[in-house]
Order: structure tokens, then sequence, then C-alpha cells
């Protein structure tokens, strides 16, 4: 029980980190658009695969989870030379990672159940100019982040422009000072899109899962009625 709540007590800060900056902005995940998940899929491997593996993912499962074709998964989704069956696993060696970096980038399989998809989506769209920081980026939703904007070509640059409160300097608003290649409504899809694979990442069955609620709930209701029309026909006589 004392370990539990070591482990509880330290998960607190990871829902509260962007109190310390911005406002969590809403994610507008969707586990039913198997066409947001896959572009997402896409997303995560060209931008995010060569620090971050998601262990737990076959290209497999993506394929049937998506309902795809398993040649237009290794085709349009997974890297070159990927095998349908190989796990989503970065390249990138851990000594190579220490020395770039600090430290081995964490896996992200289990990413959107410790920080949450509105977390998630506002730490994807908050990098900012910091010419302070090792990458000269830093990051609204987790100050001091220690690395580079992934998205940046997509995004743009961002500056901040801070504001006073308290006696301390927070961020007022993020301004983008240099035009990425997609528009930021489309940016902001394409953030949501990697943010709905991550979910689904997290825990795969919940696609399944969901889809089979509704025929369990119909069960559920049909055994009631039941239940009561025997009830009744048992206790007509008593009275």
């Amino acid at each position: 029980m004392k370990k539990l709540l070591q482990i509880c007590l330290l998960l607190i800060p990871l829902t509260s980190f962007a109190s310390a900056g911005i406002e969590l902005e809403s994610a507008d995940t969707d586990l039913s658009d198997s066409k947001s998940l896959a572009n997402g899929a896409k997303l995560y491997v060209k931008y995010c695969l060569g620090c971050h593996s998601t262990k737990y993912i076959r290209y497999l499962n993506i394929a049937d989870d998506f309902d795809l074709e398993q040649n237009n998964v290794l085709k349009d989704i997974a890297p070159e030379g990927a095998g349908i069956y190989d796990k989503m696993l970065t390249a990138m060696n851990e000594r190579d990672a220490k020395k770039w970096f600090g430290t081995t980038p964490p896996d992200l399989s289990l990413i959107a159940r410790s920080r949450g998809e509105d977390w998630l989506f506002t730490y994807l769209r908050s990098f900012y100019i910091d010419t302070s920081r090792p990458f000269g980026v830093n990051n609204g939703a987790f100050p001091d982040v220690g690395m580079p904007n992934p998205l940046w070509q997509l995004q743009g640059e961002q500056i901040a422009v801070f504001k006073k409160e308290h006696g301390q300097q927070v961020i007022d608003k993020l301004i983008i000072n240099e035009k990425g290649t997609l528009s930021p409504e489309k940016f902001d899809e394409a953030v949501n899109d990697i943010v709905s694979f991550l979910v689904y990442a997290a825990e795969p069955s919940q696609v399944q899962r969901r889809s089979m609620g509704k025929y369990v709930l119909l069960f559920i209701l049909l055994f009631g009625i039941i239940a009561y029309l025997l009830k009744k026909e048992y206790w007509k006589d008593i009275h």
C-alpha cells in the first residue's frame, strides 16, 4: 500500500505541468476513425519513431485494427525495410541517444495513459523559440524540455509572449513567427491524429472493447426485461 501511494504521488506532477506554463487544450480523439488513426501512425513513424519506440505495437496490429491492407501499411506507414511482424522500434541506439540528448528518449507506448491526451495535444503544439536551451526551443506545457521540436517543419516556429503574474513571468500566448508547411488548422488536425494514435497505442484492445460495449449493454437490457417478466410470472399467484 505504501509503495502504491508513492507511485500515485509521483504521478501527480505529470498531470499538472501545464499549470506552470499554458492551459491545456482539448484533444478530439476518435478511435473509431481509422483514417485519422492511420494518418497518426504515419506521422508518428515519420517524425517521432526516429527517437521514440512504441514497443508494444507491431505493424500487423495497425493493419488489423485499422482495416488496412498489410502491403499498404508497409508501403505508406512503416519505415523502409520493416516487416509486417516487426515492432515499432526506433533505430537509435542508447549510446547515441545519451550522447545527443543526455538520456535515452522514453518509449511512448503508455504516454497517453500517464500524461493524458489533452496534455499530449497541448505539448506537441507548444514548442517555442528559446535560444537559452540546448536545442533552441522550450515548451509551454513542459518547461525546460530536453528535446527539439519534431514537428517544426509542419508548424513553423513560434515565439512566446510573456506576462507577469504574481511576480513571475508566465506565458501569455504563443505566436507563429515563421510559417510551416501546414496551416494552423491543418497542423492541429495532424497533431490530433498523432495523439489519437498514441491513445490507441496505450491500449489497443479499447478499439474492440468499445465496439463490443454496445452489444454488452443490449444484452444486459434484454436480460433485465426477461428477468423482470419472469419475476412477475413467478410472483403473480402469491398475492
